[in-house]
């Protein structure tokens, strides 16, 4: 045996990966994992030479979309204003901010590839956005809805979770490696995300703080880098996963990925709720004032007070000077009332209603919500001092029975009303007392089996009352049917009569009646008539009613 025959042979990259793996799970368990980068890894750059052409061009139509950018201001309000209740003041200034910043970007761009030399000369100050305002009033949305709408990656984080880079805690420049991965790894359409951190008042520390704060001035130093231009290194230095990761990517050879992000274009928007700056502004206008003319109440920001508010007092609740001043654009938003919160589920499009509308759907019970329910809802809400997230607080408690004792029964419909609202227990009762002597579980999963399939295949969905439900059971035991067979012959042609009264009203829920089982043509041509309008149906009754009569009288008619 030769020496050469001792010496094990090289693994494979697979096998050791594979070791690595084996390793990292035994050493970390599951909360650890190891891959090498593949061509779908989040964090790779796409190598455009191996990569198929329809990639390429997807990718390259994501990122010129940016540079076709020809939004006006009032065109991004009147977007934020189909999800956004009130806000008014920082729906315009979040407008004009991103109008501008994406305006300059699109600048910057054709300067550079015309002339570069020009291009390295022109200085911009980054329109980095602070928006102020307490919980539930939309500060989320509205960041997050201007991404959709220009079709950048965007990110949110709480800055709580942060800590100064290179101590215990999340590292604040994952904020940027995380835009390549909501952009599918081209870093750079993740070079113009948004970047949108909440709860950052809570990074604010006070002068009686003793020793280093890695929580609160590390991560503002850490981020005030980051809002103005920095490059930040694809992999994270202190993570020993992607560490070796790189190591496997530069021993695979080939070509060489860009490495680091700019964040010279990426947009930063930070929120909170800032509680006590209204205190700090009233101290400060308070010295100026003596006597008669000073004033001791102390109310909470909104769009008047916040006029008032200076960089100084921003300072005094906590934050760096140079950290402030990269937040250049300032805005409130404002406390929701009662009003806002009902005209939130009546208009908005995001409605909490909707979503529960939609849950109700899903067990095959069409929920509605009355006016009076809503105002009560709203009412409620608005005693919960949490903005809109009162909303789902509310309905929760309220309809948290019905979605678990209702689903399954003979139940289709649920009106949600005042009295429902202030006496949920009672009108549970009253829903499963007409459940009571229905005997057919059976006979509603095929109902609804049927239903769904109807309404997948023609657009149109039906709903069968509680008497609707019964005729059916008698009639499936007389004919020896199931249900489902019985209305698929039942109603067969249903699904052209209930197209035409679609396009006549614009119904896509029908609710049907035990007349509809009984004779279901006549049924749905006293629909289909009644979906006309009053002067084309009494034409129409005119019409047949001449048809009718011998022909010299219709002779006759006619002079």
């Amino acid at each position: 045996m030769s020496k050469d025959d001792d010496i094990p042979p090289v693994p494979t990259p697979e096998e050791i990966s594979r070791k690595l793996s084996e390793f990292m799970k035994a050493s970390f368990g599951d909360s650890v994992s190891f891959s090498t980068m593949t061509d779908d890894s989040p964090f790779q750059t796409e190598d455009f030479s191996e990569e198929d052409e329809g990639s390429k061009n997807e990718k390259a139509d994501r990122f010129s979309s940016i540079f076709d950018f020809d939004y006006f201001p009032r065109d991004i309000k009147a977007h934020l204003d189909r999800y956004v209740i009130r806000q008014e003041e920082a729906k315009k200034v979040l407008s004009i901010a991103v109008c501008d910043h994406y305006n300059h970007a699109k600048s910057f761009k054709r300067l550079e590839e015309e002339r570069p030399e020009k291009a390295r000369q022109v200085e911009f100050q980054k329109q980095n956005v602070i928006i102020v305002g307490p919980t539930g009033v939309g500060k989320t949305y509205l960041v997050k809805h201007i991404a959709e709408l220009i079709g950048v990656p965007f990110v949110k984080a709480d800055a709580t979770k942060f800590s100064e880079t290179g101590y215990v805690g999340a590292d604040v420049d994952d904020l940027v490696r995380e835009l390549v991965r909501k952009a599918d790894g081209d870093v750079e359409l993740a070079e113009y995300g948004i970047v949108y951190i909440d709860e950052v008042d809570k990074v604010a520390t006070r002068g009686e703080m003793i020793g280093r704060d890695v929580s609160g001035r590390g991560v503002q130093t850490t981020l005030l880098k980051l809002m103005e231009e920095t490059e930040v290194t694809l992999r994270n230095p202190n993570d020993i996963q992607s560490q070796m990761q790189a190591m496997f990517d530069q021993g695979g050879g080939g070509k060489t990925s860009k490495n680091t992000i700019s964040t010279r274009h990426i947009l930063f928007i930070v929120s909170g709720a800032f509680s006590g700056l209204e205190k700090i502004m009233h101290e400060r206008l308070r010295e100026g004032t003596i006597g008669f003319g000073a004033s001791n109440s102390i109310t909470s920001m909104d769009t008047s007070s916040f006029g008032e508010v200076e960089t100084q007092d921003f300072i005094e609740f906590g934050f760096e000077a140079e950290f402030i001043g990269r937040l250049p654009v300032r805005v409130v938003c404002e406390h929701l009332e009662k009003e806002d919160l009902l005209e939130i589920m009546k208009n908005s499009e995001g409605s909490l209603i909707r979503q529960y509308e939609r849950e109700f759907e899903a067990y095959g019970i069409n929920a509605k919500f009355k006016k009076s329910a809503l105002e009560m809802i709203a009412e409620r809400a608005a005693r919960e001092k949490t903005g809109a997230r009162g909303l789902m607080t509310v309905c929760e408690r309220i309809l948290r029975d019905f979605k678990f004792q209702l689903p399954g029964t003979s139940l289709t419909e649920i009106s949600i009303d005042r009295d429902l609202v202030e006496n949920p227990e009672k009108a549970l009762l009253h829903f499963k007392e007409l459940d009571e002597g229905f005997s057919g579980s059976k006979i509603i999963s095929e109902l609804n089996s049927f239903r769904r399939q109807f309404s997948e295949q023609h657009g149109v969905e039906l709903v069968f009352d509680q008497k609707a439900m019964k005729a059916l059971e008698e009639l499936s035991q007389q004919r020896n049917l199931s249900v489902m067979k019985l209305c698929s012959d039942l109603f067969r042609d249903f699904q052209y009569g209930m197209k035409l009264i679609q396009n006549n009203t614009g119904e896509k829920v029908f609710k049907l009646s035990c007349d509809a089982v009984d004779d279901p043509d006549a049924y749905l041509s006293a629909l289909v008539v009644d979906s006309y309008p009053a002067h084309m149906r009494n034409e129409s009754l005119e019409k047949n009613a001449t048809e009718d009569l011998p022909t010299e009288d219709r002779a006759e008619s006619d002079v």
